[in-house]
């Protein structure tokens, strides 16, 4: 056990973790934030998307002691005082969800593009999301969450 000591949502975290504990599941399992989804294991998915020090990574195959002395954000960390981030309003208002397994990762991931690409083209959307699986939307209402969004951020 190691402990590690890392900043969650705006809150100091100091843990014991074992050397092999995936981000996901101590987000899961340590702090009871289960907004982070686990659909694959293995990276291709994105429903366990987190932004590391403002940057969307997959948690399900990232060590939590690599995250030592990071800023983890996770979707619980995005809502401020019961206002919904910009993103998570325009995913609502433009029905970007169905079943929302994948809504986590989406939200996240599109939150980082905008970080970096302030006005996107759809395809430009698309691209950056490609990472991310949603088995339900056909992604149209997404991509339009998205360009919502960008108008708001």
């Amino acid at each position: 056990m190691t402990v590690i000591n890392l900043k969650v949502n705006g809150k100091k975290i100091s843990k014991d973790v074992s050397d092999n504990t995936i981000l996901s599941d101590f987000l899961r399992e340590k702090l009871s934030l289960t907004g982070t989804h686990v659909g694959c294991d293995t990276s291709q998915c994105g429903a366990c998307v987190v932004h590391m020090n403002g940057n969307s990574i997959k948690s399900c195959t990232t060590l939590t002691l690599d995250c030592s002395g990071s800023e983890i954000t996770t979707i619980e960390g995005l809502a401020n005082n019961g206002k919904l981030h910009p993103m998570q309003e325009a995913f609502q208002k433009k029905h970007g969800l169905q079943c929302g397994f994948c809504t986590p990762g989406m939200v996240m991931s599109a939150i980082d593009l905008l970080q970096k690409n302030k006005n996107p083209n759809e395809k430009e959307i698309r691209d950056w999301l490609e990472g991310n699986i949603c088995r339900c939307t056909g992604y149209q209402n997404i991509v339009a969450a998205v360009k919502e969004a960008a108008t708001k951020m």
